[in-house]
C-alpha cells in the first residue's frame, strides 16, 4: 500500500489514484462543480507530483472526440471530465460515438452540489438548483456500460478501479462516474492505495470449440466464400489473423463501412469497399465485426447462403433491432476466435486445385476493379468545382508509413491505400457528426511522431466545434493537418434524399432545402485566426502543391494547417 498520512482532499487523492492507474491524461470543459479539482491540480503542480496532465478543452464535443481519439490509438482509457448535467448533455454524441466504436473512455461529470448549507462544497450559486435532475445518469445509461456517484472519499479506489476494469472489458465501451462538489472537497486522513489495480479487466475469451468447428465445415465445404469486415483493426492480432484466412481459402474479402484497418489494401485478395456485387454468388459469408455486412433493402444474400458472424458480441446486443442472420454465431475476441477457426480449417481436407482455380478468379477480378478505380480519378481530374474523387485521388499519394487518417465520411476508400494497423481511422457507426476534429487531436497526441491528417466535409467542421478545436491545437502543440471537402452542403443528407426519391421533386428542381450550407464560411481564416495555416483551393490542378505546402508547417514549422478545398 502506499500511504499519505497528511489531511488532502478527496480531489487530490483521486487525482493522485488517476496517475497511478496509468491515466495521463485528464480532459477538461470546466465549470463550477470543478473547484475542488482545479485546486487539486494547482497543489500537485506546485508541489511537483505526478499527475495526469490537465487539458483544457473549450467544448464537450472536442474534448470527448480527444479522449477517444487517445484511446483508439493506444488502447489507454483516459479521463475527461465535463460540467454537470448540461457538460453531459453537449457530451453524449461523443459518448454514443464511443459506445458504437467499443472505445474504452472514463467520462466524468461534477454534480450540483447536494447540501444546500453545511459543507465546503454545498450550494453558493444560483445555477445550482436547476443544474440538478433527479438521475443524472439516466441521460446516459443506455450508452455507457456503467455508471455511479462518488459518496465517500473511501470508495475512490474501487470506484476507480472497477470503472476502468468495465471500461477495457471486451466489448470495450465508455463507463459514466458522478462527482459531487461535497465528496470532491472533503477531506480524508489516508490516501492509501494498492501499488496495482485491485480489479483487472476480465480476459479477453475466444469463441466456444463446436461453434468454431461447424463454421469451419461451412468455409471449407464452400465454392465461392467471401469474407465482410468492418472494424477487426480495432483488435491488434486480427489483420493479421484474417489475411492467414483468406490467403488460406482464397476468399475475397470487403470492406463495409470500415472504421479501422482490417486488411492490406494493397492485397491481391482485398476485394474492395462494397458487397453488393458479390452477394449473389456467394455460398458462404464470413461477417466480421461487421454490425451490418450488408443493406437488405439494397441487395442481399440468397437465402441459402451460409452465414457466419465473428465479433464480441456476434449478436450486437446492444443494438435494439438487427435482423442479419446467422448460421453460426462466433462471439469472443475476434482475432482469437479467427486463429482457432484457421485451426480448425486446417484439420480438414481442403481441395488444393479449387483454392488455386478459386484465387487465380478472384485475383483477376479484383485487378480489373482497381484498374477502374485508377481511372475514375483521371476521368474527373479537371473538374471545377474540385471533384471529390480527384480530391481523395491526390491525398492517397502523400500517404506513408508515417501518416494516420482520421476520416469523418469523406475520403474516398478507392483512391488511398492503408497497408498497415492504426495507419486509417473512420467516424463510428453511430456518426454523431463532429467527431473527426477533435479525434485528430487526441491521434496526435497518442502519435506525436506521426502525420496526422484529418478529412471532414464542411458539415462536420462545424459541428466539430472547430474554434475550440484548433485553440486547443495551439495551445497544446498539436500540428495536425485539416482538410475540409467543402461542398457547401450536407452530401449525406441530399444522397439520402435522392436514393429515396431519385424522381422527386428534390431531384427534378435541384434543390435541397434544409441541406445546402450556402453561403459558405472562409474555413481557413479560422484556422489562421488561431495561429495556423490556411489556404483556400478551388482549382484541381493546384490541390497537389496545396498539400505539399501543408504537409511542410506541420512537419517542420509544427503548426496546424487547414487545406478549404472548394468541391462538387
Amino acid at each position: 500500500m502506499k500511504g499519505n498520512s497528511e489531511q488532502i482532499s478527496v480531489a487530490e487523492a483521486f487525482l493522485d489514484l488517476l496517475a497511478s492507474r496509468g491515466v495521463k491524461y485528464f480532459f477538461g470543459n470546466s465549470g463550477t462543480d470543478f473547484a475542488p479539482i482545479v485546486e487539486a491540480f494547482a497543489k500537485r503542480q506546485a508541489q511537483g507530483k505526478e499527475r495526469p496532465v490537465p487539458l483544457t478543452v473549450p467544448h464537450e464535443i472536442p474534448a470527448v472526440a480527444m479522449a477517444h481519439g487517445y484511446a483508439m490509438l493506444t488502447g489507454q482509457p483516459q479521463a475527461v471530465m465535463v460540467h454537470v448535467i448540461v457538460g453531459t448533455a453537449n457530451a453524449l454524441g461523443g459518448i454514443i460515438n464511443a459506445a458504437r466504436a467499443r472505445v474504452p473512455l472514463l467520462f466524468l461529470a461534477g454534480r450540483t452540489p447536494v447540501t444546500e448549507k453545511g459543507h465546503a462544497g454545498s450550494r453558493d450559486l444560483g445555477i445550482h438548483w436547476a443544474q440538478e435532475s433527479f438521475d443524472q445518469g439516466a441521460m446516459v445509461r443506455e450508452f455507457v456500460k456503467w455508471d455511479y456517484e462518488l459518496r465517500f472519499g473511501s470508495q475512490l479506489e474501487t470506484l476507480v478501479d472497477r470503472a476502468l476494469a468495465i471500461t477495457q472489458s471486451e466489448p470495450c465501451g465508455p463507463v459514466y462516474l458522478t462527482l459531487p462538489r461535497e465528496a470532491l472537497a472533503a477531506e480524508i486522513e489516508d490516501a492509501g492505495y494498492s501499488d496495482a489495480p485491485r480489479i483487472k479487466a476480465a480476459s479477453p475469451t475466444v469463441a466456444a470449440p463446436d461453434a468454431v468447428a461447424k463454421a469451419a465445415e461451412i468455409l471449407t465445404a464452400a465454392q465461392k466464400p467471401i469474407a465482410v469486415v468492418q472494424s477487426l483493426g480495432r483488435y491488434p492480432a486480427g489483420p493479421a489473423a484474417l489475411v492467414e484466412m483468406a490467403e488460406l481459402l482464397a476468399m475475397p474479402v470487403v470492406e463495409q463501412w470500415h472504421t479501422h484497418f482490417n486488411f492490406p489494401q494493397d492485397h491481391p485478395l482485398h476485394a474492395g469497399y462494397d458487397p453488393a456485387p458479390y452477394l449473389k454468388e456467394a455460398d458462404a459469408i464470413l461477417a466480421i465485426e461487421s454490425d451490418a455486412p450488408w443493406f437488405p433493402k439494397q441487395s442481399e444474400p440468397d437465402s441459402e447462403t451460409r452465414i457466419i458472424q465473428v465479433a464480441t458480441d456476434a449478436l450486437f446486443t446492444d443494438y435494439p433491432y438487427r435482423g442479419f442472420g446467422s448460421h453460426v454465431s462466433l462471439s469472443g475476441n475476434p482475432g482469437l476466435s479467427l486463429a482457432a477457426l484457421k485451426e480448425a480449417i486446417l484439420t480438414t481436407e481442403l481441395n488444393p486445385a479449387a483454392v488455386s482455380s478459386r484465387r487465380g478468379r478472384w485475383c483477376g477480378q479484383i485487378e480489373k476493379r482497381r484498374q477502374t478505380w485508377q481511372s475514375s480519378a483521371e476521368k474527373v481530374r479537371r473538374e471545377r468545382p474540385i471533384n471529390m474523387v480527384w480530391a481523395s485521388h491526390c491525398i492517397g499519394k502523400i500517404l506513408d508509413d508515417r501518416s494516420i487518417v482520421i476520416n469523418e465520411y469523406v475520403l474516398d476508400p478507392t483512391q488511398a491505400c492503408f497497408k498497415s494497423s492504426g495507419t486509417y481511422f473512420r467516424h463510428s457507426p453511430s456518426a454523431s457528426l463532429g467527431w473527426g476534429l477533435g479525434a485528430a487531436l487526441g491521434a496526435k497526441l497518442a502519435r506525436p511522431d506521426h502525420k496526422v491528417i484529418c478529412c471532414v466535409g464542411d458539415g462536420a467542421y462545424m459541428f466539430g466545434v472547430p474554434v475550440s478545436v484548433h485553440w486547443v491545437a495551439r495551445a497544446y502543440h498539436l500540428p495536425v493537418l485539416f482538410i475540409v471537402f467543402n461542398n457547401s452542403r450536407w452530401n449525406a443528407s441530399q444522397q439520402s434524399t435522392l436514393s429515396f426519391v431519385p424522381d422527386g421533386w428534390a431531384a427534378k428542381t435541384d434543390s435541397m432545402p434544409l441541406c445546402d450550407l450556402k453561403p459558405s464560411v472562409e474555413f481557413d481564416q479560422i484556422c489562421r485566426a488561431a495561429g495556423g495555416y490556411g489556404e483556400k483551393v478551388e482549382k484541381p490542378e493546384d490541390l497537389p502543391q496545396a498539400l505539399a505546402r501543408a504537409l511542410q508547417v506541420i512537419e517542420t514549422e509544427k503548426r496546424q494547417a487547414l487545406l478549404n478545398v472548394i468541391c462538387r
